[in-house]
């Protein structure tokens, strides 16, 4: 296991992370059920397995490197988590989080709640999957609201900053955390984007720019802190944020 997986161990290495046997293993499973699930509906377009360990694996552990995952049992929501990045990688290699998975496609949470089982993912903490789109769990108006319910909210989902700030700014408690995802430079999204952070509540704390490791694709970690409580007016209803992204 370990000579099939040299490449993702020496990357994850030079991120501050060791993999164990048993880790190993879940993310044996997960690609096994990755490619079997891809084969009958659309979960990825990355499906090579040195490709899926780069740009999944080693891409939604990289936060690591600037944001201690493992400092204390966080409450962690992945928002439109598609195939479980980052949410999964992160709770296999910090099983004390407590992830709530939220994606607007049920038979995407299908994979992931076999995923979870497969790869005993419960065995520490709690992991759930939640069906609805980013405006819904977030919104005032929601009896069962999770508004300002989490230590950290993660995405990688593709969309601007904007409005992901909107989509994910709302779920994080003051205090906590939103750390977003972009896979390119981000200077110019940051820039447009820092009005809307600063309505939600949020304040750019850190935005590293990097390579991933052994490769050549750049990424951006952006690290928002949250300031103060999100205003009721936020998020507006489902699909505005991403038609008409605050400014």
């Amino acid at each position: 296991m370990r000579n099939k997986y040299a490449d993702m161990i020496r990357d994850l290495s030079s991120l501050g992370i060791d993999l164990t046997d048993k880790q190993l293993a879940q993310f044996d499973k997960y690609y096994e059920l990755l490619i079997k699930w891809n084969e009958v509906m659309n979960l990825t377009a990355i499906t090579d397995f040195d490709s899926v360990c780069k740009l999944h694996f080693v891409d939604s552990l990289s936060a690591y490197k600037y944001f201690d995952f493992a400092k204390d049992e966080y409450t962690l929501i992945d928002v439109g988590t598609g195939a479980g990045f980052p949410g999964i990688p992160l709770k296999i290699v910090f099983p004390d989080l407590k992830v709530t998975l939220l994606d607007s496609l049920n038979k995407r949470l299908n994979f992931l709640n076999e995923v979870i089982e497969n790869l005993d993912l419960n065995e520490k903490g709690s992991i759930v999957t939640l069906h609805g789109r980013a405006e819904d769990y977030s919104s005032p108006s929601n009896s069962n609201s999770l508004r300002e319910s989490f230590d950290i909210a993660v995405s990688r989902a593709v969309a601007n900053l904007s409005t992901l700030s909107e989509y994910c700014l709302p779920y994080v408690k003051i205090g906590g955390k939103f750390i977003a995802y972009k896979s390119e430079k981000a200077g110019e999204e940051l820039s447009r984007a820092k009005g809307a952070i600063h309505l939600l509540g949020g304040k750019l704390s850190d935005s590293p720019e990097f390579i991933l490791p052994n490769s050549e694709y750049n990424r951006t970690i952006c690290i928002i802190d949250k300031k103060e409580k999100t205003s009721s007016k936020y998020p507006r209803k489902a699909g505005v944020p991403s038609k008409k992204p605050l400014s």
